[in-house]
């Protein structure tokens, strides 16, 4: 018992680190690819079937975002000077990938870290129903094609930032017979999410929440 419970620490610890290190903070390394749990591991089959490559984008700046984000983006800076504009958008996507694939995985555990009570009781009620029916999700994430950065303001010390992904998603449905209910991995469908995140910015420790999704 006591093994286990040292254990969920770990595991704990280690997904509150990971979202603090990808969302918010300055870049300590080169930009990598956004890790998807799905993606094969690499063999003599990759040149045959290269992984599909995402579009290349300028950085983003302060000075790329309309006035109105603008403003909000600085205010957050001024307030927390570690807060990175660039370093941000790119940690969200990759907040963005885990949350899905947890979602999809019936992973409540990993919500529970990355989510505020809200958007954590909505996906579990999801996840709920579905195991209710006694289905199955077989989805994956193919690419992200852009982050763009909608909204942006700090209310007291709470930071605040939207972000609307367009992102290319493969759904596939089982039933608890393994029968197809519906989608299809072959064709990809265009998604477009509006995420808010969410941090307070005196914390100091790894408490970016995803506080708010809605359709872009």
């Amino acid at each position: 018992m006591i093994v286990e419970i040292v254990i969920l620490a770990m595991v704990a610890a280690f997904l509150g680190l990971r979202l603090y290190s990808v969302l918010g903070r300055r870049a300590e390394h080169e930009e990598e690819p956004i890790p998807h749990r799905f993606e094969r591991e690499h063999g003599a089959d990759d040149e045959a079937q290269p992984a599909p490559q995402p579009r290349t984008q300028m950085p983003m700046r302060i000075g790329d975002v309309p006035a109105g984000v603008e403003q909000g983006v600085r205010a957050i800076a001024a307030a927390d000077p570690g807060f990175d504009l660039i370093a941000f958008v790119e940690g969200a996507k990759g907040a963005y990938a885990m949350v899905l694939e947890a979602f999809w995985e019936g992973d409540k555990d990993t919500l529970r870290e990355l989510c505020d009570d809200d958007v954590y009781a909505s996906f579990a009620g999801a996840i709920d129903a579905r195991e209710a029916a006694g289905e199955t999700l077989e989805n994956r994430l193919i690419r992200i094609e852009d982050a763009i950065v909608k909204s942006a303001d700090l209310e007291g010390r709470t930071a605040r930032v939207t972000v609307l992904f367009v992102s290319d998603i493969a759904s596939v449905t089982r039933d608890k017979d393994g029968n197809l209910v519906a989608g299809s991995l072959d064709d990809a469908i265009e998604s477009r999410d509006a995420w808010t995140f969410m941090r307070n910015v005196d914390a100091a420790g790894p408490d970016w929440k995803l506080d708010e999704t809605d359709e872009g």
